[in-house]
């Protein structure tokens, strides 16, 4: 526990370990959504986009960890058992149970999306009150932006190529 850390921090420390535990839970599930997805991925580009999986959930384990170790520092301890991920999470894991790569991709999205949202909400409250805190939440956020923009490419890739596929048929 850093005592300077939790004395310089001049944001609400109960709501900031709250969402800081909010996104540890998620980043662990989002973790697990792209690495099962991975190994259960069929359809158009699966190599290609089980690669990009696979390396988003590196990443989510990494921001997970970042995450520990601040909520640590904080004086705080972070949620101990996967059992209670899902409950404190506000972004909610989507099993893989259509792993057509489109349904992936579609699920995948959803999750970015709310991290992103959650790593704003990070960044507001800490912006001028807890700067190390703000700087790992800005991190992971522009992390989190470019997971979407990659999954929102190759999901406009596929979509357009079947449109364009269904239009010379057609």
């Amino acid at each position: 526990m850093g005592q300077m850390a939790q004395k310089i921090s001049q944001t609400d420390q109960t709501e900031l370990l709250k969402i800081l535990n909010t996104a540890f839970a998620e980043e662990w599930l989002a973790y697990y959504q792209y690495w099962l997805g991975a190994k259960v991925a069929t359809g158009p580009l699966r190599p290609d986009i089980s690669a990009e999986f696979m390396e988003h959930a590196k990443e989510e384990l990494e921001h997970a960890e970042l995450l520990a170790n601040r909520i640590i520092t904080l004086g705080g301890t972070p949620v101990l058992s996967p059992q209670d991920w899902a409950d404190v999470a506000l972004c909610k894991y989507a099993a893989p149970s259509r792993p057509y790569i489109v349904n992936l991709l579609e699920q995948n999205l959803t999750a970015e999306r709310c991290a992103i949202a959650r790593y704003q909400k990070i960044c507001e409250l800490t912006s001028g009150t807890d700067l190390i805190t703000y700087s790992l939440a800005l991190k992971i956020l522009q992390d989190e932006v470019e997971h979407e923009e990659e999954l929102e490419a190759y999901h406009n890739d596929i979509v357009s190529t079947f449109a364009h596929h269904a239009q010379l048929e057609g």
